[in-house]
């Protein structure tokens, strides 16, 4: 079955509301083992309405709807979905009763307005919503299965859940399962070319690469008659594939860096500190993120300027005279200065150039320095960084995370 996903409402195109419906929805369907072929979005107008339910009919089996379910005379997807159909819309005394509940609840009467939400298409299967004023409803004609569900993500996904779920189930004659690898310190391009092979002669399952900032995730995909199956048929290519990629591989799932971090430091009972110029505290927000962290993360400072380097990390004026803030020298002290102060095994620091202003010749934007002091031994790493601020200092804590990753994994 193919699928399309429709969001209705002038709010999504104007880009006032992010459609993470759709999104939600999308991966839903896939562990149904339905295909979405196209994402589609119109206003709220009935005439372009009824064209985009035509075209998408024309090219799909099923499609699932998302808003202008509301009581407002702008909400004309259920009216337009039944006379796309040729359907009447009859009062579904259920839905009425309802509603009429809701309204009691706040000591309010149901309005005229609100009274049209309790119509539905005729022969519709009706979908409650206890978390809303707006119900759902599936029209099948034929072939052809139309899904009408309330915009708002608390209403829309309960309603998908119990309703829409299982009445899919019936159409499932397999199941699409993914395994996600999370992959860091390595280029996507570079590690395409490392399993480049086994991306060519995929077939299922299937395997695709998606970059994000300073990472990478392998989605591995099959398609089989149930879960056991489907295990069966990813296990081998997710051998294969970290037999190549080894310890770049982080996580699977949705672990994220500083779970890994955290776990790591927590069950190796490790204490850690940080000290942060361009990325002021980004790098102990990632950290701070994973539950349980208090036991390993003590301190963490944020020294912008010269005299709090000196101040509170004991770096050398001299330091700052002779090779500046952004420098390797810097750096070190840095790390060794937090760990020390904080009486932590870990001290980490970070000193850059983030831009857009700021940079030399000698020390462009994107040039930052990461040291990492672990019991008595200083390492710093210099990076060269491109992209916006915003990116510099994401890349820049996607980094130092992983070389904490690695380099606490070894003791």
């Amino acid at each position: 079955m193919k699928a399309e996903i429709m969001a209705v409402g002038t709010e999504v195109l104007m880009g006032d509301i992010v459609n993470t419906n759709a999104q939600y929805i999308a991966r839903r369907l896939a562990d149904l083992g339905i295909g979405v072929y196209y994402h589609s979005a119109v206003g709220d107008n009935s005439a372009r309405l009824k064209d985009s339910l035509a075209l998408g009919f024309s090219r799909v089996e099923l499609i699932i709807a998302t808003g202008g379910l509301g009581p407002t005379k702008d909400d004309l997807t259920k009216e337009t979905a039944a006379a796309y159909f040729n359907r009447k819309l009859i009062l579904h005394e259920e839905s009425y009763l309802m509603l009429t509940q809701y309204f009691e609840k706040q000591g309010r009467e149901v309005s005229e307005n609100n009274k049209k939400q309790a119509y539905m298409p005729e022969g519709s299967v009706v979908l409650p919503n206890p978390n809303g004023t707006a119900p759902g409803c599936i029209l099948k004609e034929g072939d052809k299965i139309l899904v009408l569900l309330p915009g708002p993500p608390r209403e829309m996904k309960p309603m998908f859940e119990n309703y829409v779920v299982p009445y899919l189930e019936k159409y499932q004659d397999s199941i699409l399962v993914s395994k996600v690898l999370r992959i860091c310190g390595i280029g996507e391009g570079h590690m395409v070319e490392k399993i480049a092979h086994i991306i060519d002669n995929q077939s299922n399952p299937t395997v695709a690469p998606y970059a994000k900032e300073g990472e990478v995730t392998l989605r591995i995909t099959a398609k089989a008659e149930n879960m056991v199956e489907a295990k069966r048929l990813i296990e081998p290519m997710e051998r294969e594939i970290r037999n190549i990629l080894g310890e770049d591989i982080y996580a699977v799932g949705e672990t994220t860096l500083e779970d890994v971090v955290g776990e790591l430091l927590v069950n190796k009972k490790l204490t850690i500190s940080t000290a942060e110029s361009c990325t002021g505290g980004m790098l102990s927000g990632r950290l701070i993120n994973y539950p349980g962290i208090s036991a390993s993360y003590l301190e963490g400072v944020v020294t912008y300027s010269n005299e709090a380097k000196m101040k509170y990390l004991g770096v050398k004026e001299e330091t700052l005279d002779s090779f500046g803030a952004v420098s390797e020298e810097t750096a070190r002290e840095m790390a060794e200065g937090i760990a020390k102060a904080a009486g932590t095994d870990i001290g980490v620091s970070v000193t850059g150039i983030a831009g857009p202003g700021g940079g030399t010749e000698d020390k462009p934007v994107g040039l930052v320095y990461v040291g990492l002091y672990i019991r008595g031994k200083v390492e710093v790493k210099k990076l060269n960084l491109s992209g916006d601020r915003q990116k510099v200092r994401n890349r820049t804590v996607v980094t130092v995370l992983d070389w904490i990753r690695r380099e606490i994994s070894k003791l």
